[in-house]
Formats: C-alpha cells, structure tokens, sequence
C-alpha cells in the first residue's frame, strides 16, 4: 500500500457508514483521496461512522444499492476512477431471519453497483468485497484457495459466493480482460477473513459482543468456542483491498479476479482464544461459558490460503494475530476512558503504517 499513491483520487466506497467503511473512509482521507459514500444510515447506534465525524472528511450520500437508478445516479455525479464495494448484510445469523434481505442486498446490490459503473463509461477500478465464507466448505484443515468451488450452506456465505459470480459474469460480459484498453473497467475481489477492530458495534460478532459483556463484568456466551477463524485486524484488510487496487492501475489484466487476505495459517484462532486473550487484557478472570441453547449451524473450521497475494501482491499481514488483539484491546479501552474515537484511529494508522 502506497498512501501518496491515493492524493487526490476519487473513490467510491459503499457502505461507508459500516465499521470497515469508516475505518477505510478515514485511511483514504488521511491520504488525501476525494472520498464519496453511498450507504444506508449507519447500521448501528452509536457507530464509528458518527463518532470518529467521518461525515466530515468525506462527501456522503444515504441510499440504498438495491435502487438501482439512485446508485446509478449517484456514480455518474461523483465519476469515481475507483470503487470499493463493501455495502453488504453481514451478519451470518441475521441471513437465516431475513434471507430475502440478504440475498437482495449482497447479489442485487453488486449487480446494481456494477451496472452504474458500466452506465457510467469511463476509466474505472472496482474491488468487489465479498468474504472466505463464499467458499463451499469441505471441512478441509488447510487453506481454501481462489481457484476452490464457491459455495456457503448459510444464505449470508452463500449470497457472497453469488456476488462473486455476479463481478465473474459483469467481467466476462462487459469488461473482458482482451479489451481493456476500450473500455478501461477492471474488476477484482476480495476475499478477506475474520476482521477485528477497534469500536465495532455490528450485532452477533465476537470482538463487540465480548466488549460489551466485559463492561459488565460478564462472561460472553460462546455458540462454537473451538471454532478456528483466519482473524485480522481492519487495516491488514484494508491494506489489502488498497494495494490490490494500486496494482490493478498497473495491469488490471494481470491483477482481476479473486484475491484471498488473511494471515498465515500459523496465526489462525479459536473463538476461545480471541475471548481469552481480550479477557486478559481487560482482567477478567471467567471470559466465557458455554451457549447450551441450539442454533443455527455455522463452519468449525476455517482457513484461507493466502499465498497468491504473497506472492504476486507483495502483501501480508503486518500485524500478527497478538498485536491485532492488543489494538482491539487498547482502542476500547481508550474510548471508554474518554478518549476522542478519530483520534485512537489515526494513532493505530500511524502505528499500522509503521510497521514493515
């Protein structure tokens, strides 16, 4: 990632008023970028997006990307030469309560985002934000790599792998990669895993969910506490989607289609871990107990294969799975001091940017 690689460029980011969209609002802004949202209202209260004043950094529009004409309208006025799609419902759980909702926001959203870039005719790179659950999971102790069968058994997993076919198709369809110098779109995903970071609210999600119980001096209850995730922390993810776009400027060709971020294999946690490891930072002494209630289920194992970008990309994680955690940690424990939210993340983007 090359911040003085962003002065002045303009960028399209759906679902700004997010947790990873506000963070990647103010990384491109600190950057220099011209940044436009397009999202609904923040999806929580409070929310990043409101306490860190993004609205102040950035231009903002609040839609909807299941309105097609609305998106379309809003990419023609603001002619961003990059878009990072992240609009999206994300909660696996909320998938089985509202299937309709999800699959009409993850599929039909993208579909509509990249019909106002095709309506828009102009030079253009698009990172389409999906997630490692929208493979088929075989149970595999390894790695799922991008050549492996998309998939997901939940509706949430399985709209992602529909959003992928959904860039796959737009690609092959109306920006074929032999034809780029005519129409100048390219297309790539991200497949990120388990983001973690400071002042999350979404509802059902580890980090807030076990902030929330240790505020009150509780142990959070765990539906899969052995489950095994690929975790990272929000600027490693963002970090990648960003490099992957600047090489994308050099060869859109070369660099489209779908690219896995996550840590190493090596850094891979359980659930039990994560909780374990905030708990000591937090002194608290019995983290977590068992969920005995029946739910939904969800995959015990998950790992993604990240070589490719390695290897290709020259990305990697800077921050291994501990330092990530002890920026969770700090960046909550500071806000509940009273401490400004933008500024705790413009001091981690200072210390992430640091690292080599």
């Amino acid at each position: 990632m090359n911040p003085s690689f962003w002065q002045n460029k303009r960028v399209l980011v759906t679902g700004h008023t997010g947790f990873k969209g506000s963070w990647l609002c103010l990384l491109l802004s600190s950057f220099g970028a011209k940044v436009w949202g397009y999202a609904l209202d923040p999806p929580t209260q409070p929310s990043l997006y409101s306490l860190a004043r993004v609205h102040e950094l950035i231009e903002s529009t609040i839609g909807d990307v299941r309105n097609l004409e609305a998106i379309v309208a809003a990419v023609r006025s603001f002619a961003p030469e990059f878009v990072f799609h992240m609009a999206a419902q994300s909660v696996v759980l909320h998938s089985y309560e509202d299937p309709v909702e999800t699959y009409s926001t993850n599929v039909l959203g993208t579909v509509n985002v990249l019909e106002a870039v095709r309506r828009m005719r102009q030079r253009c790179i698009v990172i389409n934000v999906t997630t490692d659950k929208c493979y088929e999971n075989k149970g595999w102790d390894w790695g799922y790599r991008e050549n492996d069968v998309l998939g997901g058994h939940d509706p949430y997993s399985n709209s992602k792998a529909c959003a992928e076919l959904v860039g796959q198709s737009y690609r092959d369809s109306f920006f074929p990669l032999s034809s780029y110098g005519e129409h100048a779109v390219g297309i790539a995903s991200a497949r990120a895993g388990n983001v973690i970071g400071g002042r999350d609210w979404t509802p059902r999600q580890l980090v807030p969910d076990t902030i929330a119980a240790f505020l009150k001096s509780q142990p959070i209850v765990l539906r899969h506490p052995h489950a095994i995730r690929p975790w990272q922390h929000v600027l490693d993810c963002l970090g990648g989607y960003m490099s992957l776009a600047e090489a994308m400027v050099e060869d859109a060709a070369e660099y489209s289609g779908p690219w896995n971020f996550g840590p190493t294999d090596a850094e891979s946690r359980s659930v039990a871990y994560i909780v374990q490891f905030l708990a000591a930072q937090w002194g608290i002494e019995r983290p977590w107990i068992q969920d005995s209630a029946s739910h939904p289920p969800e995959e015990s194992v998950l790992r993604l294969e990240v070589t490719k970008c390695a290897n290709r990309l020259g990305w990697r994680c800077r921050l291994a799975i501990d330092e990530a955690l002890h920026l969770v940690a700090g960046w909550y424990r500071g806000y509940h001091s009273g401490e400004d939210a933008r500024r705790l993340c413009l001091e981690q983007m200072a210390h992430y940017l640091g690292r080599s």
